[in-house]
């Protein structure tokens, strides 16, 4: 049940950033779900690969270089969902950041809303 409470909070996270960032664009509330999904599943299995693989170059870059791993898998998850626009790799970092912020947002909402007191 939390994931889909999380799945949808991203989404509505996700349209939220497209009505303030001129290059993001959405076109409903479906392709926001299905983006929501699409990004969840590349964080879990490719990240992590990606990070490892990278790890030499965010060593020496101090961290920074795992944002452009982040705006990398946004801007190829927008490339392939209908409805999902992302105009270059500037709007792909400040979606990717935004949309980590929103994410821990919810995240830490759903966690606290969950605890039994």
């Amino acid at each position: 049940m939390t994931i889909i409470i999380r799945l949808l909070f991203n989404a509505l996270g996700l349209m939220i950033i497209s009505s303030y960032v001129s290059g993001i664009t959405v076109v409903g509330f479906y392709p926001a779900i299905i983006a929501a999904l699409v990004l969840g599943i590349l964080n879990v299995i490719i990240k992590p690969i990606l990070i490892i693989l990278t790890l030499p170059i965010t060593i020496v870059t101090l961290g920074l270089f795992a944002f452009v791993i982040n705006a990398t898998l946004f801007l190829f998850a927008a490339s392939f969902i209908d409805g999902f626009n992302v105009d270059g790799f500037g709007y792909a970092l400040l979606g990717s950041i935004l949309m980590s912020i929103i994410s821990t947002i919810g995240n830490r909402w759903i966690n606290g809303s969950n605890k039994k007191d």
